[in-house]
């Protein structure tokens, strides 16, 4: 069976009651942070829905399919990294450097597949095509949207990027942490499923996304300018420097941040040192 019996359900209740009654101050402390995090990631969801409607919630809804793809089809996410790698150097099972070398190559490869499917896509001529009239090229409906997606994430301040790139890669993380607990495909599309519908759903910035977002509105703009300004785009924001020092760099550290510190540094303390630290204590005894 797939399932608990009543009575299992009952025994389990009682061993999780046993487990947070002799729960420690400070495991206690971090986890009731997380849970009242945790409503307020879904309240904000809710609120944001609320005044925008069903078009925000479906968007969120199949963006989800990326992560599906990473982690049951097997790749190296930059973002999901930054909480597997941290956990891994502080319970003293890799070291910092290793740490840094593979967030390094695999950011860098991120950012290398994103640019390639721009490419592709773009000269797919899905986001501009023929104008109405026949003469020169006019966008699509989807070019007008990848357009008014990177300008919205050209426009945002430094400071704006950073902290939502933070709340971007908690749910992120928490998307790859609850996958971690299926044992099937169809439990890890659902875990994956909620966070990842709400990071993109609430307006978070996630950095790998925006690898292509944001490129494949510079090159939208840049190849039809007079186009995209009638249309409402400015087209200086649109350049690679304004890119990357603006949006990436703030996205990616505000990354780093929800994934090292929010997701792996916090669950580190509550599940992992106790258990270090008694190994530490045990064989000193043993010594």
């Amino acid at each position: 069976m797939n399932f608990f019996t009543p009575a299992q359900v009952a025994a389990n209740a009682c061993s999780a009651g046993k487990t947070k009654a002799e729960m420690g101050l400070l495991p206690m402390i971090i986890l009731g942070i997380l849970a009242g995090v945790f409503i307020g990631f879904g309240a904000n969801l809710a609120t944001v829905v609320g005044a925008d409607g069903g078009s925000k919630f479906l968007f969120g809804a199949v963006f989800s399919i990326g992560l599906m793809l990473v982690v049951i089809g097997g790749a190296e996410l930059f973002t999901g990294n930054n909480m597997f790698l941290a956990i891994c150097a502080l319970n003293g099972q890799t070291s910092w450097g290793s740490v840094l070398y593979n967030w390094t190559i695999v950011f860098f490869t991120n950012f290398a597949g994103s640019l390639l499917l721009v490419y592709i896509i773009f000269w797919g001529m899905y986001w501009i095509g023929p104008a109405a009239d026949g003469a020169g090229l006019a966008l699509t409906a989807h070019g007008a949207k990848a357009a008014a997606i990177a300008q919205g994430k050209l426009s945002l301040t430094w400071s704006s990027a950073f902290f939502r790139g933070i709340c971007c890669n908690w749910l992120v993380c928490m998307a790859v942490w609850l996958a971690l607990t299926a044992k099937d495909t169809i439990g890890k599309i659902f875990a994956i499923f909620f966070p990842i519908m709400g990071f993109v759903t609430s307006g978070f910035e996630h950095s790998v996304a925006n690898m292509f977002f944001i490129p494949m509105g510079i090159t939208i703009v840049n190849k039809v300018p007079g186009l995209a300004a009638a249309a409402g785009f400015d087209p200086a924001l649109f350049t690679y420097g304004n890119f990357i020092m603006n949006n990436l760099i703030p996205v990616t550290l505000g990354n780093i941040v929800g994934g090292a510190f929010f997701v792996a540094f916090l669950y580190y303390m509550v599940y992992l040192r106790p258990a270090k630290i008694a190994a530490q204590k045990n064989a000193g005894v043993s010594a």
